[in-house]
């Protein structure tokens, strides 16, 4: 699976233990940065890294920051984009099976690297339930994403 990943400077450190991870899982990672610890702006890596999610140029993305709210916010205003923050792999699990989130925000500074680990582990490997309620709850989310947010070219 192509995977999208960005992150800030608060982010770098844990984006490359998770980046590692995924290509040892047999993913290709496109990496949107940053790559250092300086300063930066954050949504000039998620943003770029949402959009290739949301054209279909990656099939998932993961993005790293202070606490993971801000990629959440940044991405969720992509259409096609649905981005979830998740502190455990129970969040994880969730978040695929119940909302087919296509998205994984995570907070350097909230979680460590085994947590991180296991979240990214359960969340990339959990498929979205196809149960009746679950399918029809997914689509009403997706039908107010059409909706209100300007499709993607």
């Amino acid at each position: 699976m192509k995977i999208a990943m960005a992150n800030d400077h608060a982010g770098t450190r844990m984006k490359n233990e998770v980046k590692k991870l995924l290509e040892d899982m047999g993913h290709e990672v496109l990496d949107f940065g940053t790559f250092d610890e300086e300063s930066c702006d954050l949504s000039d890596f998620v943003y770029p890294a949402a959009l290739a999610v949301a054209k279909g140029g990656c099939e998932r993305g993961i993005f790293v920051d202070g606490v993971g709210y801000g990629s959440a916010l940044i991405a969720n205003k992509i259409n096609g984009v649905y981005a979830a923050v998740c502190q455990d792999p129970f969040c994880a699990k969730l978040a695929r099976e119940h909302t087919d989130s296509n998205v994984l925000c995570i907070g350097a500074k909230i979680i460590g690297d085994m947590m991180a680990s296991e979240i990214v582990k359960t969340w990339m490997t959990t498929d979205a339930l196809t149960e009746e309620k679950y399918t029809r709850r997914v689509q009403k989310v997706k039908d107010i994403n059409d909706k209100h947010c300007v499709k993607i070219k």
